[in-house]
């Protein structure tokens, strides 16, 4: 009776566990949604001008910045979930067209693939070991813990040209 009791307590633990996992990639994804919200203040904020800014001649423009950033939601969030970005690496940055309303477009087409991928994990996918980019092991959760660093950088250092243009950055929205 007692090893009956000492099964379904570990039983119990453990769907505890799967379940608290489960929850993990829908509090991921809308971490990202609320990342893409933030994204797109910054979007909007900045003027239609501002958009070829460069604070220096070496640095990108604004618009380059979050085509970079777009870039990168897919070829990162691809690589972290094993699933077949839309977008060749690279594409969403070679692309001429740097107005307003295309590189929002592009950069909330960015976020739609990552929130959607990421809906599809299942929880014992985010726990699966991968080779990174073929260069570094960690979870899959960890790599996707990664792309949202780097939007979260790449969104950051545009304040600085929001400033440059006049526009006062939109409030932080860590929550």
């Amino acid at each position: 009776m007692k090893a009956i009791h000492f099964l379904a307590t570990l039983c119990l633990i453990f769907s505890f566990a799967s379940l608290a996992r489960a929850q993990s990639n829908d509090e991921i994804a809308k971490e990202w949604e609320r990342a893409k919200a933030y994204t797109k203040e910054y979007l909007d904020a900045m003027p239609e001008s501002g958009y070829s800014l460069k604070p220096t001649p070496e640095m990108r423009s604004f618009a380059e910045q979050m085509l970079h950033l777009a870039d990168a939601n897919y070829g990162l969030v691809a690589a972290a979930t094993g699933e077949k970005s839309p977008i060749e690496h690279g594409d969403v940055e070679k692309t001429s067209d740097k107005t307003k309303e295309n590189v929002t477009n592009k950069v909330m087409e960015s976020y739609d693939f990552a929130i959607n991928t990421i809906r599809k994990m299942t929880p014992a996918q985010l726990g699966e070991k991968i080779k990174l980019f073929d260069k570094f092991d960690l979870s899959r959760e960890t790599a996707l813990a990664k792309g949202f660093e780097h939007q979260t950088h790449h969104r950051g250092q545009t304040t600085v040209y929001l400033r440059l243009a006049g526009v006062k950055p939109p409030q932080e929205k860590l929550f």
